[in-house]
C-alpha cells in the first residue's frame, strides 16, 4: 500500500509539473502568469513560480565577461578618467552585499539643473549579462567621443545619464536568471492589476533599491537591457483578465515611437520576421505581472522600455563587440530624444514672477506630468506630427493652455499662471527679484477709481513684466542655446 501510494504522489506531482505554465525571462520564451486573486497564499506560490529557471551556461561561456570585481574596478577607473562629466555612486546593496553601483555622465554631474534625466539599467536577470558589458561600452564610448561627436556633446551638455550595468550581481556571480534569494527581480514590483507584490516585507533589495531611486531622482525616460531575443518592449506588460492581447497604455503612440527609435537605428532589429517595425507591446508578446517597466510609468512618472538586445542570452564574449556595434546608434539615439522631440519648459507666476510646482496634461491622454520642485521645468515627451493641447495648473492659480503643433525638433513652452482673484476683486502681492527699482513693491494692492492713476499704475505693470521677463530669458540664456533647434513660446 505505501509503494502505490508513492506512485500516486510521484503521479500527482508530475502532472502538475506539466501543467504549470513555463516561466522564463522577457524573452524570446512563453512567459504567460496566471496569476490567483490576491490572496496571502498565493503571494508565496507567485515567488516559488518565478523562481523556475534555464539551465546555468557553462563557465568556459563566461570566459571573457567581467566578474563583479572586474565591473566595480572598471566602474572607479572610468569615472576616475572622466571626473569632468561623470560621477559614481550607489543606490544600494544586493542581497548579498555587493554594491549597486551608477554613473552619471553630465556637464553638473551631481547637480540638479532644468534638465531631463535618463536612466540604463543592465543585467537585472542574472543570466543575461550582456546589457552590463554594452552599457560600460557606451559610457566609454561617450567619454571618448563626447567633445568631438555632435550626438554625444548633446547628451553630455542637454541630459543627465544614470548608467547602472548590474542590478543583479548575486544572480551573475552563479550565472542564475534570480537574485540570491531565488526572486525574478523583474517580477517583484507592485502590479497595476494584481496585488501579489504589495507586501513590502517580502520586497527585494534590489527592488527597493529602485523604488527609492525613483523617489530621489525625476527621470524622464530609461530603458532596460534583457536578452532572449531581438525586440524593443513597451507597455502594458499585463492585462486585467490575464488573457495575451494588445493592451496599450494611454502615451501608447508615444511609446511605440521610442521604441521605433531603438528598433530602426539597431543594425537588424526592424527587420525582424516575428515583430513588425522590431517591436511589441508587452502584453500582445505575453503577459508579465509586477514587472519594473509599468511600475516606472505608473509610479515613477518615468517612460521606459524593456530592450531584448541579443538573441542568445549569454554569447561568446568574442560576440560583444559585434553586438556593441549593432546597437550603440540605437542607445545613443534612445538618450538624445528626450531633448531632440516632446515639449519642455517652467511654469511661472504672473504675479511674483516665481516658478511654480505644477502639472502639465496633454488632452485626450489620461497620464500628468509633474514640474520639478526645484526648477519647475518640465518634459512631456509625445509622438511627433500632431497637434497637441497642453495644459499647466498650480493650486490657486488659474490653468493655462495652448495648442502646440509638434513636428520633428522639440517645443519648449513656458506657462505664465495668472494667480485666482481674491472675492474683493484684489490680486496677490509680489514678491520678484529683479534689477528694477521698486520691483519689490506690490504691482498691484487695489483697483484705483481715478483714470490718471489707473493709467500710471497700468504702464508701470507693464514695464515691471517686461523687466520680469528680459530678467527671465537672461538668466536662463545658456539653456536656451543648448536647445537652439527647439520652437519656443511663451504662454
Amino acid at each position: 500500500m505505501s509503494k502505490l501510494r508513492l506512485v500516486h504522489c510521484l503521479l500527482f506531482f508530475t502532472a502538475i509539473c506539466i501543467l504549470l505554465p513555463p516561466i522564463a525571462a522577457r524573452g524570446g520564451h512563453s512567459d504567460y502568469i496566471h496569476p490567483g486573486d490576491g490572496n496571502s497564499s498565493f503571494h508565496g506560490i507567485a515567488r516559488h513560480l518565478f523562481a523556475q529557471e534555464e539551465p546555468r551556461p557553462s563557465l568556459e561561456l563566461t570566459r571573457g565577461y567581467m566578474t563583479n570585481d572586474d565591473l566595480e574596478k572598471a566602474m572607479k577607473d572610468f569615472t576616475k578618467r572622466c571626473s569632468k562629466i561623470s560621477r559614481l555612486y550607489s543606490i544600494g546593496k544586493s542581497v548579498n552585499g555587493f554594491p549597486l553601483w551608477v554613473i552619471e555622465i553630465s556637464d553638473r554631474p551631481g547637480e540638479i539643473e532644468a534638465e531631463p534625466a535618463f536612466k540604463y539599467i543592465g543585467n537585472v536577470h542574472g543570466d543575461e549579462p550582456v546589457g552590463r558589458e554594452l552599457l560600460l561600452r557606451l559610457a566609454n564610448w561617450i567619454c571618448d567621443n563626447y567633445k568631438k561627436d555632435p550626438l554625444a556633446q548633446m547628451i553630455v551638455e542637454n541630459v543627465h545619464l544614470h548608467i547602472l550595468p548590474s542590478l543583479n550581481p548575486d544572480g551573475f556571480s552563479v550565472r542564475k536568471r534570480n537574485n540570491a534569494n531565488n526572486v525574478d527581480l523583474n517580477r517583484d514590483f507592485p502590479d497595476q492589476f494584481f496585488p501579489m507584490n504589495e507586501d513590502l516585507a517580502l520586497r527585494q533589495p534590489e527592488t527597493r533599491a529602485i523604488m527609492t531611486w525613483l523617489r530621489n531622482t525625476r527621470f524622464t525616460a530609461s530603458a532596460t537591457l534583457h536578452g532572449g531575443a531581438l525586440v524593443a518592449n513597451f507597455p502594458w506588460d499585463g492585462t486585467e483578465d490575464r488573457r495575451k492581447y494588445y493592451y496599450g497604455c494611454p502615451d501608447d503612440e508615444t511609446f511605440r515611437f521610442l521604441a521605433r527609435i531603438y528598433s530602426k537605428s539597431h543594425r537588424n532589429m526592424s527587420l525582424s520576421q516575428e515583430f513588425k517595425e522590431g517591436i511589441t507591446n508587452g502584453a500582445s508578446w505575453y503577459p508579465i505581472y509586477g514587472g519594473m517597466q509599468d511600475w516606472n510609468y505608473i509610479h515613477g512618472g518615468c517612460f521606459e522600455l524593456t530592450l531584448e538586445i541579443s538573441d542568445n542570452k549569454w554569447p561568446r564574449a568574442a560576440e560583444l563587440p559585434t553586438i556593441w556595434d549593432y546597437n550603440r546608434k540605437s542607445m545613443l539615439n534612445l538618450v538624445a530624444s528626450l531633448v531632440k522631440t516632446g515639449v519642455h519648459g517652467r511654469i511661472f507666476s504672473l504675479d511674483q514672477g516665481k516658478p511654480l510646482p505644477g502639472l502639465v496634461v496633454v488632452q485626450g491622454i489620461n497620464y500628468t506630468v509633474k514640474a520639478h520642485q526645484a526648477y519647475v521645468d518640465y518634459h512631456r515627451l509625445l509622438a511627433p506630427g500632431q497637434k497637441y493641447e497642453v495644459t499647466a495648473s498650480s493650486p490657486g492659480y488659474k490653468p493655462r493652455t495652448t495648442s502646440i503643433y509638434l513636428g520633428d525638433n522639440a517645443v519648449t513652452a513656458d506657462f505664465i499662471l495668472i494667480p485666482e482673484a481674491s472675492s474683493r476683486g484684489k490680486l496677490l502681492r509680489s514678491n520678484c527679484d529683479c534689477s528694477c527699482k521698486n520691483c519689490g513693491q506690490p504691482l498691484l494692492a487695489q483697483f484705483f477709481p481715478e483714470t490718471n492713476n489707473g493709467i500710471t499704475l497700468t504702464l508701470v505693470v507693464v514695464v515691471v513684466f517686461l523687466c520680469f521677463l528680459l530678467q527671465r530669458r537672461v538668466r536662463y540664456n545658456l539653456w536656451k542655446q543648448k536647445q537652439s533647434s527647439r520652437r519656443s513660446i511663451t504662454v
